[in-house]
């Protein structure tokens, strides 16, 4: 309960100090909003329909009051009363209203999150699995040429960079060699799990090896660690088999600081992976920060990053929650 108070007052100080950035800035957000054929009247109604004509804490309660209870655009009560027809209500949680792409903040991320999730999951359980276990096998065999190899390898896979392997995957393994096909987004509902593992294969590869190196040498190091404590020695005192010492006692050892780092890595990828989404045409959340970011979009600006940081210290949270499950030496009273 102390995480999350923490938590929702992080969130709120984040929002203050986005608001204060964007909007007490000296550029005129009302003119991007406005576009390009701006008249004077035009300019006035947008400024009063979207609320930049309130001072900026007054911007910010309101928006905090849409996230609670939702929120109705044109913000101003006179032209609600004027054009009833033209209302569009952006349900709790309310990010914003986008005059640029003339819809709710909500349905752009309603739209995007689902790649960006699926992406991330994949790339996270490819970069887990493989850079745990071979962690573990560079652990065992310290010293020999598996170790060397499996460190060498994963760290000449981490130099490349992310666009240099998104390119070459794209180029060679689906369209010289065709090994898979062309990647496009096919959710599960409409090509099943199937297809929409399939497409998300080399995108989420491509994620895998850049985190890939990282895991396999935090796990090595720590699993080496946790097998010279005292506990390790015990165990193998009283007989038991060397692979329950190994995975019971000291990989799980090794997992405190993992889960950190895999919390942490997930969240930020949940925030959107433009590199890999522009290369491979994935339209998720770093796609549309980018378009948001080229066309002037701050209520989406301001909506992806409250978002992504809710992503994050919603990751803090659960990693200190699973660590009363995975470390023997935390317990709750």
């Amino acid at each position: 309960m102390r995480r999350i108070f923490v938590g929702i007052i992080l969130l709120l100080a984040l929002s203050l100090m986005t608001f204060v950035l964007f909007f007490a800035s000296p550029v005129d957000v009302t003119r991007y909003a406005c576009g390009k054929n701006c008249t004077p009247e035009k300019r006035a109604t947008t400024e009063k329909a979207l609320g930049y004509d309130k001072p900026v804490v007054e911007q910010w309660t309101d928006f905090l009051k849409g996230i609670v209870v939702g929120r109705d655009y044109p913000d101003d009560p006179e032209l609600q009363a004027a054009a009833p027809d033209i209302v569009t209500h952006c349900g709790a949680p309310c990010f914003g209203y986008s005059q640029v792409n003339a819809t709710t903040v909500n349905e752009l991320v309603k739209e995007a999150a689902p790649i960006s999730i699926s992406l991330a999951t994949i790339a996270v359980i490819i970069w887990v699995l493989f850079g745990v276990l071979f962690g573990l096998l560079a652990a065992v065999t310290k010293g020999t040429l598996i170790d060397r190899g499996i460190v060498g390898l994963t760290l000449v896979a981490y130099a490349f960079p992310t666009f240099f392997t998104a390119i070459f995957l794209l180029k060679y393994v689906s369209i010289k060699w065709g090994l898979v096909p062309f990647p496009q987004y096919v959710s599960i509902a409409d090509g099943g799990v199937g297809q929409w593992l399939l497409n998300l294969l080399l995108p989420a590869t491509t994620l895998a090896l850049v985190y890939l190196a990282s895991y396999v040498r935090i796990t090595r190091s720590f699993v080496l660690e946790s097998l010279s404590e005292d506990y390790i020695r015990t165990a193998k005192a009283k007989g038991l088999a060397p692979r329950k010492v190994l995975f019971k006692h000291g990989l799980r050892a090794a997992l405190t600081p993992l889960v950190t780092m895999i919390g942490l890595d997930f969240a930020g990828l949940l925030g959107g992976a433009i590199i890999t989404e522009s290369v491979f045409s994935f339209y998720g959340l770093g796609a549309l920060a980018v378009r948001a970011n080229v066309s002037y979009d701050l209520p989406t600006l301001i909506g992806l990053l409250l978002i992504a940081g809710a992503f994050v210290i919603v990751a803090n949270i659960v990693v200190d929650v699973l660590y009363a499950y995975i470390d023997p030496r935390v317990r709750l009273d």
